[in-house]
């Protein structure tokens, strides 16, 4: 009875072992950001954002100079006012200069969704792409490589670049 356990132990470590192995084979890796950034949709989408951002900042730009200038103007013109004629003028310029950080605070808002929407359509073909491939290889776990202290595995980056014929 003694040998019959330790024969089905033996058993079932090699049954173990052998399975860990095999899972082993199953396991890939590949940088996802790096596949991403390879991607051309990906330039194009960044050169968008850029152009939008640039649009942005012009118009802060432009309100920011608006503003300065009409600083100026009543600076020039405070002691020629009355005092409450310069406190009416400097809450003007406060509502508008909190108006303008509020501003830019949206356009920065609308510039990070902007940047999410584009890219999240990007990602979703990389991780289309990625499970494609890992399908046709029969891996069952694809791991991002940028998290991974340890690589060993097989690398799908060349595979998954031809997937999507980059």
């Amino acid at each position: 009875m003694k040998h019959l356990k330790s024969l089905l132990f033996a058993t079932a470590l090699f049954i173990g072992a052998s399975s860990f192995v095999s899972a082993q084979n199953k396991i890939a890796h590949i940088n996802k950001e790096e596949l991403i950034k390879a991607m051309p949709a990906y330039a194009t989408a960044q050169a968008e954002v850029e152009k939008l951002a640039k649009t942005y900042e012009a118009e802060f730009q432009d309100q920011l100079k608006e503003i300065e200038n009409l600083v100026k103007q009543y600076n020039a013109e405070a002691a020629a006012q009355t005092d409450e004629e310069n406190i009416k003028r400097k809450k003007q310029v406060d509502g508008m200069k909190q108006a303008l950080a509020m501003y830019q605070q949206q356009k920065n808002q609308d510039l990070s969704k902007k940047e999410y929407d584009l890219l999240k359509s990007i990602a979703d073909d990389a991780d289309a792409a990625i499970q494609a491939v890992a399908k046709a290889q029969g891996f069952q776990y694809v791991l991002d490589s940028a998290m991974l202290i340890v690589a060993d595995g097989k690398d799908l980056m060349a595979d998954v670049k031809a997937h999507l014929k980059l």
